[in-house]
């Protein structure tokens, strides 16, 4: 049964992910429902569409993407590689395993060029309200195209969720932070090193971002960077130069104070505390409520909401797999709404759910999260046609890269792997990544390339 409506809330690879499935319907000759897909920003990719903007976009929006300058994929790209489009599909040579920034969107947009997915998504286009309509068993979703400056509305049979949850800061407060003389931003808000070069930086928070912001800082010439955590310290084996300390108790100018009784002065304050999920756009009764964990609850199959089986979300996980995983439940979130997966009555989903949250919190470690995240992406597969790929052997790379992390924070980025789609072993870059300070697409596929255009820009000017 075809004769129905789907909305989809981003185009980030979330979105595009749930395009993609329908599309691969669409080429074994299969009847797909209708389709409309609404992103905010002017162009696809969510996160990886780079800009230098903070704050509020061209139309007032606030900004979306927390990408900034000099970005590396921070895990190997053979764990995120999608099983229908491979990195030489694209490429159609080697490349390294830790791709920077724009390399990452380019291949994210060379699968979804060869689609017609872009006459599916309306552009500047952001979702300001939904309603359920219990007579009608559809969703009223209200819309505003910011270009146009005109607010319409629109009637959907599922409504897809796959605005992301890396774009709403959660910022805490610290007594006489509002005195603090240099910046203080979040790292939604960073968007380079450059800034920072020669300065004393305090890190506030214990992510990926604080240790890639930190590894950044760094290898662009901060004077030193302080990491300061709540519970527990991230523990690599830094550099002199960069150091960890408990929490921040408070500030009196530009000295921040700490739990261990130390103090330091600082030219800059980066809180590096994590996101909210918030969707501004959905009532209470739809609206999920989770904070950044491997199985939010309410949520069958880590898709489905519990409470209106016809919303769905996608890729609202704290995330080791990322592209491949979001494929896994587009796959599974079309073939559910296709009718081809039947879900069963919400006393058992709830058991279900109950199920996977237990498994979540019984683990440990770093190997525990990812052997927890590839038995749910193993799950979901059984129910779909998404091509099959050795998910075991991407365990032992998260495995391998979670253990290199721990061997030297600085280099980790030079080892290579191999991908499990086509048995390619990554190329080493040309350039070790502490030394390399260029993260154009130019620049890491062709060092002679990019030499050259450098050189014709000298001759010109």
């Amino acid at each position: 049964m075809t004769n129905f409506k789907v909305g989809i809330i981003g185009a980030g690879p979330s979105g595009l992910a749930m395009l993609r499935a329908f599309e691969a319907e669409l080429k074994k000759g299969n009847a797909i429902p209708e389709i409309k897909c609404y992103e905010k920003q002017d162009n696809w990719g969510g996160m990886w569409n780079y800009t230098w903007r903070t704050g509020v976009g061209k139309y007032g929006e606030p900004i979306h993407g927390s990408m900034y300058k000099y970005l590396w994929s921070n895990g190997p790209k053979e764990c995120l590689e999608f099983a229908d489009y491979t990195f030489m599909d694209h490429f159609k040579k080697p490349i390294s395993s830790y791709p920077p920034r724009e390399v990452l969107f380019d291949y994210i947009q060379g699968r979804i060029k060869k689609s017609k997915a872009r006459d599916y998504i309306q552009f500047n286009t952001v979702a300001r309200w939904v309603d359920y309509l219990e007579d009608k068993k559809q969703f009223r979703v209200i819309f505003d195209d910011l270009k146009k400056n005109e607010t319409f509305e629109e009637y959907f049979d599922y409504l897809v969720v796959g605005t992301g949850h890396f774009s709403t800061p959660n910022m805490p407060y610290f007594k006489g932070i509002d005195n603090f003389p240099g910046a203080v931003m979040h790292a939604h808000d960073f968007r380079g090193a450059d800034q920072f070069i020669d300065k004393d930086i305090l890190i506030i928070g214990s992510s990926y971002s604080a240790e890639d912001i930190a590894v950044q800082c760094y290898k662009h010439g901060s004077n030193s960077i302080t990491i300061s955590y709540r519970s527990n310290p991230i523990g690599a084996k830094w550099p002199k130069g960069i150091e960890e300390r408990p929490l921040v108790t408070h500030f009196e100018d530009s000295t921040a104070y700490f739990k261990d009784g130390s103090s330091q002065k600082f030219d800059a304050v980066v809180v590096c505390t994590g996101y909210q999920h918030k969707f501004p756009f959905l009532p209470d009764n739809l609206r999920l409520k989770t904070k950044n964990c491997l199985y939010p609850d309410n949520l069958y199959k880590g898709v489905v909401f519990q409470e209106n089986t016809q919303l769905l979300f996608l890729g609202m996980q704290d995330q080791y797999y990322t592209f491949n995983m979001f494929d896994a439940q587009a796959w599974f979130a079309r073939d559910y709404m296709l009718g081809r997966i039947e879900i069963p009555e919400a006393e058992e989903r709830a058991a279900d759910i109950a199920h996977w949250m237990k498994m979540e919190a019984e683990t440990e470690t770093g190997d525990d999260h990812v052997d927890f995240q590839t038995a749910y992406i193993k799950d979901l597969m059984t129910y779909t046609d998404y091509p099959p790929f050795d998910l075991d052997k991407v365990a032992e790379m998260f495995k391998l890269w979670l253990e290199s992390k721990e061997e030297n924070i600085l280099n980790y980025r030079d080892k290579v792997y191999r991908s499990v789609m086509t048995d390619t072993l990554a190329e080493e870059h040309h350039t070790s990544w502490m030394e390399e300070l260029d993260d154009s697409l130019e620049r890491f596929l062709d060092e002679e390339e990019a030499d050259e255009k450098e050189l014709s820009k000298v001759n010109y000017y």
